[in-house]
């Protein structure tokens, strides 16, 4: 249910441009995986054969999100030593959700669980893309915000070591997530189904 691909570029040019503000952006995009079934051990065991698999797990979710992160910096010599002139980052992610194909023919009360759970699958994928989006615009604040080096070269090891920093703090950020999540799953789940049984 966490983010499985983290992919880091990082462009590296001569450049005058002055340095914009930070504003990360984010590429998002939806895939969607079919599943059967008609009771919830069925959507159960369709949602563990059919789910996204985890790369560093091999274990399948209901929902995942793939994340690249890209980082475009563009340096400036002047007067005897370099700076960070221009910086972008930007995240792409691609959630992955599922799709149950036989919702009209599974009984009202299986339909309403699964209307719960997937809502709160998606939320919860949604969340990890807000992670990202956060730890993005940290990303690029602190490369924007380092000062003058003796050679570009010595910026750009700057740049490649705060750029690790980051990204570990952003695994750091989603694992603690998913643990949180994982911990408030079935309580999560009751609350929300009996909201949903009031409002109908």
């Amino acid at each position: 249910m966490k983010q499985v691909v983290r992919v880091l570029a990082l462009a590296i040019g001569l450049t005058a441009l002055a340095a914009p503000a930070p504003a990360a952006s984010m590429l998002k995009s939806y895939s969607y995986f079919s599943i059967g079934g008609r009771t919830l051990e069925e959507l159960e065991k369709e949602l563990s054969k059919r789910g996204p698999q985890m790369k560093n797990t091999g274990k399948r979710h209901p929902g995942a999100t793939q994340m690249e992160f890209t980082s475009k910096v563009g340096y400036a010599e002047q007067k005897g030593f370099c700076r960070i002139a221009k910086v972008g980052v930007t995240v792409r992610a691609k959630v992955i959700l599922p799709r149950w194909k036989m919702r009209r023919r599974a009984e009202q009360d299986v339909a309403l669980i699964w209307d719960t759970l997937s809502a709160d699958i998606k939320r919860h994928e949604e969340s990890h893309v807000i992670i990202a989006k956060n730890h993005a615009r940290d990303l690029e604040t602190a490369i924007a915000g380092l000062g003058r080096f003796k050679t570009c070269a010595d910026a750009q090891a700057k740049v490649e070591a705060v750029t690790e920093q980051v990204l570990a703090a952003h695994d750091k950020a989603q694992e603690r997530f998913d643990k949180i999540e994982g911990i408030n799953f079935e309580s999560r789940i009751l609350r929300l189904l009996k909201v949903r049984m009031e409002r109908m």
